[in-house]
């Protein structure tokens, strides 16, 4: 097994959104999917799993939990992925294909990757890359910008290029920020793509509270690294020992 989308919960969802959003640039993509499952208060229905991923368990409000977790809700019509670590480079092919592959199986009518794009002195746009020509024509119709040249990189790069030789629809939304964590930067990026998604979300607490979302999403994220750093320590020790 390299990778595997490991259902815990079955639901019948009829042509829903696919969001994903993993550790990169601001953490835009952790920050943003972290807050639509609390406030949508979806339901954990399952896990991704990898043995390349480090040996960890996430614990949250006294539950011990797969770093990596999927959420969704029928009423809503939305799935959500997301990861509280980086996903190793040498399964981000794997992992790409593997969402597609899930996306199919649940009739997922589009899949959107939220993302930041770091740069100095970010402007007021969001931008956007699409996998298929009806996708940029939505995503222009909603006043985002369409990237024409350039490069992205990590899980949601190359998910945008396999969908698209897939042809499978699915778009990156992507906001300029210059901050490691930019709960701010996150807030416009769901208040954007609100009419994509298919529901308005109020970003006003996580505009309010971005100091303490910070050091929440911050210290989750040290944790695991923290983690498995230590782990990979200890099996170094252990076998000079061996």
């Amino acid at each position: 097994m390299i990778i595997e989308i490991k259902e815990t919960k079955k639901l019948d969802f009829k042509n829903p959104v696919l969001i994903e959003g993993f550790p990169g640039v601001g953490m835009i993509g952790t920050i943003s999917t972290f807050y639509i499952v609390e406030k949508l208060g979806l339901d954990l229905i399952g896990e991704i799993v990898s043995s390349h991923f480090p040996p960890v368990t996430s614990i949250h409000e006294f539950k011990p939990l797969s770093p990596a977790r999927v959420y969704g809700s029928v009423e809503k019509n939305i799935i959500v992925l997301f990861s509280e670590f980086v996903i190793p480079a040498e399964i981000v092919y794997s992992l790409s294909n593997k969402i597609i592959d899930y996306a199919l199986s649940k009739n997922v009518r589009v899949i959107y990757s939220f993302a930041g794009i770091g740069v100095e002195n970010p402007p007021d746009v969001v931008y956007g890359i699409a996998s298929n020509d009806e996708v940029a024509e939505e995503l222009k119709r909603n006043k985002i910008s369409l990237i024409k040249e350039g490069a992205t990189q990590g899980v949601s790069g190359v998910l945008i290029s396999q969908c698209a030789l897939r042809n499978f629809p699915a778009a990156n939304l992507l906001i300029p920020t210059d901050k490691l964590l930019d709960p701010r930067a996150s807030a416009k990026l769901i208040n954007v793509s609100s009419k994509l998604i298919g529901f308005e979300l109020n970003t006003d607490e996580l505009i309010r509270e971005a100091n303490e979302i910070e050091k929440k999403i911050k210290g989750s994220f040290d944790k695991v690294k923290s983690m498995s750093s230590d782990y990979k320590n200890f099996q170094e020790q252990q076998a000079i020992y061996d």
